[in-house]
């Protein structure tokens, strides 16, 4: 067991598993088991880079936290925790319980010692996806939490001032594309066992999280329940409207299509879509909203 972890130790413990991280979650491959996470090994011994119980890893002989971890939770139901983004674009993440828990002041030692973190969030049982290096930029005690950092930019903002709008945009868009849009992604596509709803089509290098309301818009959120597994071609002919998805999940193709002539791709992969049924999560609270998916559709009839 380890008792004690000197500085040069902490941040080889760090480098050692953030390059692990690095190459273990590959593109086509990004996300990691928690069997992994708890089996991590440094320097021949076993050294657990997330707890078994709770959501924030001080390992014992450390000062600072070494990682955080969001659990994964279905579309509607509440985390324990329940993190937010605030108005200057950072991420909070929740205090747990008693403010002076080990682990809590573990997070307040990483802010004070400017170490960099691992956060593994949950997009299945058992099954995360890792962000890393990031930073604990604020400890706001009032609200039992802290705010996380997830690039170098916005390390370096200023935290409960006024700041421009534009570095608000800034952050939020950094959060929402470093984030939100990885996490739907890869829970998207998870739900959806890496196949295109459409065509099948199993490389996941391939594969989109489609949304069915555009994110931009108020309705767009980033749930399981407002997205589809599709190709890169099926996605694209989604959102132009080439395709559209009627509340029973039958796929149409609009008619001016239906009547070109072309070659192979449009024919198989596009006009014989027509009147075929998505191919649906096994769960039901993943598959595709109806009333968003009517939402959608009606904008589809619009344009045929």
């Amino acid at each position: 067991m380890i008792t004690s972890l000197g500085d040069d130790m902490d941040s080889r413990v760090r480098a050692t598993a953030m390059a692990w991280l690095r190459q273990r979650c590959t593109p086509e491959d990004p996300v990691v088991r928690r069997d992994e996470l708890l089996g991590f090994q440094f320097e021949g011994r076993t050294f657990p880079l997330i707890d078994n119980q709770l959501g924030i890893r001080k390992p014992q002989g450390m000062t600072a936290a070494l990682s955080i971890l969001t659990t994964y939770t279905s579309d509607g139901a509440r985390a324990p925790y329940e993190d937010a983004v605030g108005d200057d674009g950072l991420l909070r993440y929740k205090f747990q319980g008693n403010p002076r828990h080990y682990t809590n002041v573990g997070l307040r030692a990483a802010f004070d010692q400017r170490v960099p973190l691992m956060w593994f969030f949950g997009i299945k049982q058992g099954l995360y996806l890792p962000f890393f290096p990031v930073w604990i930029v604020a400890v706001e005690v009032a609200s039992s939490q802290v705010a996380v950092a997830l690039d170098e930019a916005q390390r370096h903002l200023l935290i409960d001032s006024v700041g421009s709008e534009i570095e608000r945009r800034y952050s939020q868009r950094i959060t929402k594309q470093r984030l939100h849009q990885p996490v739907f992604r890869q829970r998207v596509i998870q739900a959806y066992e890496s196949s295109c709803a459409m065509c099948h089509l199993r490389h996941r290098s391939l594969l989109d999280a489609a949304h069915i309301v555009p994110d931009r818009e108020t309705r767009g959120v980033p749930a399981v329940s407002n997205g589809v597994s599709l190709c890169k071609i099926h996605h694209a002919a989604y959102d132009e409207n080439i395709l559209g998805v009627r509340p029973d999940y039958v796929i149409e193709v609009r008619a001016d299509i239906l009547e070109e002539i072309d070659g192979p791709m449009l024919k198989h992969g596009l006009q014989e879509l027509q009147n075929l049924r998505l191919t649906l999560p096994r769960r039901r609270a993943d598959r595709p909203d109806p009333n968003l998916l009517e939402e959608r559709y009606e904008r589809f009839r619009a344009v045929s």
